[in-house]
């Protein structure tokens, strides 16, 4: 399988953290978006910029501001030689990365809406078609309040995985302090993506996998710590993403390990808590895990 070799020069660039490197490429083969979440210095936009490099996929780096306009990421009509001509933004390449996405306001954080879920951008009533694949890696910081704008529900269920990045394990820190990370060559196509994408669309779902998968969503719409329950979009990204992962173990077919796992990078930012939960301390992870405890057996 090609596509290993995209994980093994990731882990060589951010070590300790092989869960989130596979999270990033089986959200990539399942066609989504990722966001990163974690505190400064945790690695979020060097492993963006790495899978963007490693990848063979063209890319570009948009840095969020209070000041940041659409235009400026989606491009823009000038007038030139007597004529309007469309000028592409940054969002026209297969890989963009929105590093703190939560800085720019929140017109400008729509302006990524619609090439999110359409791969194209309007502009001066003319579509204009993204380069494919195409893929936003977005990070944000989750203890800054000041001068940030949290992502809206609707921005939020555009992202298939929301990829939370943890302070590394003790064991990993004397190679973080002792090695220095060199940038990953191109190790893979952009035609390797489209047939592993191809090839975990056709992982094979059992019934009883998918029976589980609505009552989840069903169990969800009932739990008095939600406000409401979750969306046919966002289980039909739990299944694609599911059904990437299964793929990058080297199965034909997903197993309850598979739901469970990928279920924690496709569901909690779709979960929103009430009001009186969010006072109580409640976690979407929490409820997710009950969730899936109710839905399927546990993982042997």
């Amino acid at each position: 399988m090609e596509v290993k070799a995209l994980i093994d020069a990731l882990n060589g660039v951010l070590f300790g953290q092989e869960r989130i490197v596979k999270a990033l490429v089986a959200t990539a083969i399942a066609g989504g978006h990722a966001l990163f979440e974690g505190l400064p210095g945790l690695g979020k936009t060097l492993l963006a910029e790495s899978f963007a490099r490693a990848s063979g996929l063209s890319h570009k780096r948009i840095q969020f501001t209070p000041d940041l306009l659409p235009a400026d990421i989606t491009g823009t009509e000038v007038f030139r030689n007597g004529n309007f001509t469309f000028e592409p933004g940054p969002i026209f390449a297969q890989v963009v990365l929105a590093d703190e996405i939560n800085r720019a306001p929140p017109k400008t954080q729509a302006a990524l809406l619609e090439a999110m879920q359409e791969g194209m951008v309007s502009t001066g009533g003319t579509r204009h078609p993204l380069p494919q694949p195409f893929m936003v890696l977005a990070t944000e910081n989750p203890i800054e309040v000041e001068g940030t704008y949290p992502l809206p529900e609707a921005q939020l269920d555009r992202f298939m995985a929301k990829i939370e990045i943890a302070a590394p394990r003790r064991e990993v820190w004397l190679r973080i302090l002792s090695e220095e990370p060199g940038t990953p060559p191109q190790v893979v196509s952009p035609e390797v993506f489209l047939e592993a994408r191809a090839q975990a669309q056709a992982v094979k779902v059992p019934s009883s996998a998918l029976e589980a998968m609505i009552n989840t969503a069903f169990l969800s719409a009932e739990d008095p710590n939600l406000r409401f329950g979750l969306s046919p979009r966002g289980v039909k990204a739990w299944l694609k993403l599911a059904k990437a992962w299964a793929y990058l173990e080297g199965r034909a077919h997903t197993e309850w390990e598979d739901l469970r796992t990928s279920a924690s990078f496709a569901l909690p930012h779709r979960l929103f808590l009430t009001e009186e939960a969010m006072f109580d301390g409640v976690r979407a992870e929490e409820i997710l895990e009950r969730l899936l405890e109710r839905s399927m057996p546990k993982a042997r």
